[in-house]
């Protein structure tokens, strides 16, 4: 078996490579920078430089693939435009290069919940909804899943909520600003959540390029458990042996806050995910998946509930020096 991963020096994508390479699988990874690469020198896998917008890159990375597991994106950008020419058009560019190939390979496209939009209170999404994305991130993510519905390729999209884990730097801020004993919570701490671990998701991602009855659809892979955002800081802080002081950000607060830090950004020529767009999805009621179709269709289940993932995440930061 050989699989191409974009984005294998990331998050997502290093906890999926390690995933694979374990399974035996051959991993070619496109990787922009040779120096980010060098992390993944100990799992043994194929390197081609370039980004999603280079063609001689993407038309060696593709060839002889049995599987595309497309993890590589922008979670923040300066502006509509830019969300655009990473998710979509760098979606856009693979699936091209896919089909100049001349193979059908599976092709496994790791969206977002934001593709979607928010959830009802108290009724997780199950991937067959009318999607509403609310800012440009998940206009984008959603753009991105179009063209790979139209590519004619045997494609399964996955879009996960709040992945969190080792390595994983959003979840961090959330860990550091608890060991100073604050926890700030967008609205009034109730917002309903769906997360998964990302050794947890990248399981889910090999379960759904190799089931045969995923194909052609659209899941969420996440712990069944949903929560609110109060018990999320809370369990963050309770994975330290930390106490935290809950400190609500109401709406108008929270747009003025997050206006400055965009505008800092902008300055600096930055991007940062902390935008007053990005408000329009932390003041939503719920942002939660149901894993059961996934469940139905590959026999996937996530293994770690928050607890335990957080404790595990807690225990690498500190081993790695990053808290």
């Amino acid at each position: 078996m050989k699989a191409l991963v974009t984005g294998a020096t990331g998050f997502i994508g290093s906890h999926l490579t390690e995933a694979l390479r374990a399974r035996g699988v051959e991993v070619t990874a496109l990787a922009r920078s040779a120096k980010k690469a060098e992390a993944l020198r100990p799992l043994a896998v194929r390197v081609v430089l370039g980004g999603l917008d280079d063609v001689v890159a993407l038309s060696k990375a593709v060839e002889g693939q049995d599987v595309i597991y497309h993890v590589a994106g922008v979670i923040s950008a300066l502006g509509p435009a830019d969300f655009m020419a990473s998710n979509r058009d760098g979606t856009r560019n693979l699936v091209e290069a896919v089909k100049v190939s001349g193979r059908g390979p599976r092709f496994i496209l790791v969206s977002s919940m934001a593709a979607a939009g928010p959830s009802p209170r108290g009724r997780p999404l199950k991937g067959d909804e009318p999607p509403h994305p609310v800012t440009s991130y998940g206009r984008s993510k959603l753009a991105a899943e179009e063209a790979v519905r139209a590519s004619g390729l045997p494609w399964t999209i996955v879009r996960p909520p709040m992945v969190y884990g080792p390595r994983d730097r959003e979840v961090l801020k959330v860990f550091r600003l608890a060991r100073i004993g604050i926890a700030p919570v967008f609205g009034d701490g109730t917002q309903e959540l769906s997360a998964v671990h990302g050794a947890d998701l990248a399981e889910a991602l090999i379960a759904a390029a190799t089931s045969p009855t995923t194909l052609r659809r659209i899941y969420y892979a996440s712990h069944p458990d949903v929560f609110t955002s109060t018990h999320f800081v809370r369990s963050v802080a309770g994975a330290m042996g930390r106490p935290v002081a809950v400190l609500r950000v109401t709406h108008g607060v929270g747009r003025r806050l997050l206006s400055i830090t965009e505008a800092a950004a902008r300055i600096v020529g930055r991007p940062t995910i902390l935008t007053t767009d990005k408000a329009n999805e932390f003041f939503q009621p719920a942002w939660t998946g149901d894993p059961a179709p996934l469940t139905r269709d590959s026999g996937w289940r996530a293994t770690r509930d928050l607890n335990t993932g957080l404790a595990e995440t807690w225990r690498w930061y500190r081993n790695a020096g990053w808290v």
